[in-house]
């Protein structure tokens, strides 16, 4: 008989506070493991909440939102695709999915959390997670005055929202 993984959380450290994140190994096992690898590997630090839609979505995860970076925002990843894993979870307010392009199989580092009822893309993007703690955290970044953004979105915030860290942490 196996010994059950130990529980870990994803604490999400950004310049408006934090949030902590329940992994769904059960429904997403690569995506979850991919998460945490680019996380241990210091990937997603410095990088910055790029895309709000209030009432919807946060998105962060693109390596072109470091301080110098040159890359469009919102095109980036960590040289590597994940296989999408569609399940059952539903995207409601936060749940963590994978960001990624019309290909199904596209999803790299981008991720988003839901602000509201996105019950439109289950089955269609790869939930892999779900908001245990920073509720009012996730309020303040979705409520920050946008602007500009592709195809007249006004999706872009105002102020930089940084991802100081993402650190794998034993689930308390």
């Amino acid at each position: 008989m196996s010994t059950p993984a130990p529980v870990e959380h994803a604490l999400i450290k950004t310049s408006y506070g934090e949030m902590t994140i329940a992994f769904w190994p059960d429904v997403a096992p690569k995506t979850v493991e991919n998460f945490k690898q680019l996380a241990n590997a210091k990937f997603y630090d410095g990088t910055a909440f790029h895309r709000i839609i209030k009432g919807f979505m946060i998105q962060g995860g693109c390596p072109n939102t470091r301080k110098g970076e040159t890359g469009m925002p919102g095109t980036g990843g960590p040289g590597h695709k994940v296989k999408a894993e569609f399940n059952a979870k539903s995207h409601v307010r936060g749940v963590i999915s994978m960001a990624r392009s019309s290909h199904p199989d596209s999803a790299g580092s981008q991720f988003f959390i839901c602000h509201g009822d996105a019950k439109f893309l289950d089955r269609q993007y790869t939930a892999f997670g779900q908001l245990v703690k920073g509720d009012d955290v996730l309020e303040r970044i979705a409520t920050v005055p946008t602007t500009g953004g592709g195809g007249g979105e006004k999706s872009t915030p105002i102020d930089r929202i940084e991802v100081e860290s993402i650190t794998i942490v034993p689930a308390s």
